[in-house]
């Protein structure tokens, strides 16, 4: 069986469903990005590596984990803290806004708990995936154990995967973020950035713009996204751009990022090729836009199912 981790944070969701209504789920990018890859393709181990507390709705986090049949061997739980939280609001066009509570979340302090059987275990994973988010939320000082373990998942043959996923209020400034990219990409093996990341950190607008960028990193496959407009990857050095059909029906684009990163890395992991795995993703991520959340209903994924 193939196995793959995903770093990072899962948290509590709420969302606005009518006024004054919410409704309560959980999300987050590498959490969803899990999910997706487990809905369509079930014979691979998909785990979330993170932290929660010792509250009920840890407890609750964990049983919906194990709902979408999410590996949680490397679920901590930390003695006094609990998991972030957001609220999420759309607009008439599918744009979402976000609000946050998760400044001191146990999510922040995973590398605390970490130990060397631990990192032994993950040593046999096929990939490691985390993203802009996941090195967002580290506490500081947690920063350089994260980094020894990657190097050392790498050097045992793990493959290691970076979705740069920026989001500017989880950074003290950009020039922390681009300090904290460069080792990420100098790390990975896969690289999933979108160029709207890219524009907001270095003023990118284009393929061209992304690829020059990337290329004196040691990258194997290099996968941009720009949303409707294609995918362009690059894989030992060979081009191939993929058109992306355009959603009409879009309701929120929570999400469409992760279910896209789950169903490329999920095609890669059972040999689909590059084609192959974008033009999945791709109908992945226009179903979950399709539908409020970052979770939508397993049902709509009964036609992605491989």
């Amino acid at each position: 069986m193939k196995n793959i981790y995903f770093f990072g944070e899962c948290m509590i969701e709420l969302r606005s469903i009518e006024e004054s209504l919410m409704r309560q789920s959980f999300a987050g990018d590498v959490y969803n990005a899990a999910v997706y890859l487990k809905r369509c393709f079930p014979a691979i181990n998909s785990s979330i590596v993170t932290s929660v507390g010792q509250d009920n709705l840890s407890d609750k986090m964990i049983g919906v984990f194990a709902e979408e049949e999410i590996d949680t061997e490397f679920v901590f739980k930390h003695d006094t803290k609990i998991p972030g939280m957001y609220l999420v609001e759309t607009d008439d066009v599918g744009e979402r806004s976000f609000t946050y509570w998760r400044s001191d979340a146990a999510a922040r302090y995973t590398m605390e708990l970490f130990n060397d059987d631990a990192i032994a275990k993950l040593k046999c994973a096929d990939m490691f995936f985390f993203s802009g988010i996941s090195l967002a939320i580290i506490k500081s000082e947690l920063r350089d154990s994260f980094w020894q373990m990657v190097w050392q998942l790498k050097d045992a043959g793990v493959q290691i995967v970076f979705d740069p996923n920026y989001r500017a209020r989880l950074w003290a400034s950009v020039d922390e973020t681009k300090l904290l990219y460069d080792l990420a990409l100098q790390v990975s093996d896969i690289v999933l950035p979108g160029i709207e990341d890219f524009n907001s950190i270095y003023g990118h607008t284009s393929f061209d713009h992304v690829k020059t960028f990337c290329k004196p990193y040691n990258i194997k496959e290099l996968v941009i996204k720009d949303g409707p407009n294609g995918v362009l990857v690059i894989y030992d050095g060979e081009e191939t751009f993929i058109d992306i059909l355009p959603v009409e029906n879009v309701v929120d684009t929570n999400s469409a990022g992760d279910s896209f990163n789950g169903a490329y890395l999920g095609s890669r992991l059972t040999g689909r090729s590059i084609t192959d795995a974008v033009q999945l993703a791709a109908k992945a991520a226009g179903t979950v836009i399709q539908y409020p959340g970052a979770i939508i209903p397993k049902e709509a994924f009964d036609s992605i199912r491989q």
